[in-house]
């Protein structure tokens, strides 16, 4: 069973962007610890970073099979996303998840409903099979541990 971590627009600056609302973590050593994780719990976890919608969505298509390489089969059971500031934006990630129909965990490293209103309202939420926000990088912990109970569960 395997799972993707995406991270979206300007989240391959972790450690070094707002360190008080971001910490002080890589991105580098969030996807570590979350791998390792994800081998404890015997699953396998990829991980993928951009900052440009359209390459994140073809990663999701990539994810169910689909795309120029494509083969129809889907390749990933579960999907953990961050997509920063694609949240609030962006209809067409969101048309993208619910096409491949790949349950997915949206997770925000700040409690985005205590920031500015914009960042209040996600086009996400609605159909994720779970939403963290605000556990600071612990919460990819917490959504890998969550899909791994998930997967245990057969659900």
């Amino acid at each position: 069973m395997s799972i993707l971590i995406i991270n979206g627009p300007n989240l391959n600056l972790l450690g070094t962007r707002e360190p008080a609302i971001y910490g002080h973590e890589t991105l580098s050593d969030v996807e570590n610890t979350a791998k390792s994780l994800a081998s404890s719990h015997g699953l396998s976890l990829e991980t993928f970073q951009s900052n440009h919608e359209g390459a994140i969505i073809d990663r999701i298509h990539e994810a169910a099979g689909f795309g120029p390489q494509g083969d129809g089969q889907r390749h990933i059971d579960w999907i953990i996303i961050n997509p920063g500031a694609l949240t609030h934006t962006s209809v067409g990630l969101r048309d993208a998840l619910n096409g491949v129909s790949i349950p997915f965990v949206e997770c925000h490293i700040s409690n985005v409903h205590t920031r500015e209103e914009f960042r209040h309202k996600s086009f996400l939420s609605d159909k994720a099979v779970a939403v963290i926000a605000g556990l600071g990088t612990f919460g990819y912990e917490a959504a890998v541990n969550f899909v791994a109970r998930k997967i245990k569960a057969g659900k």
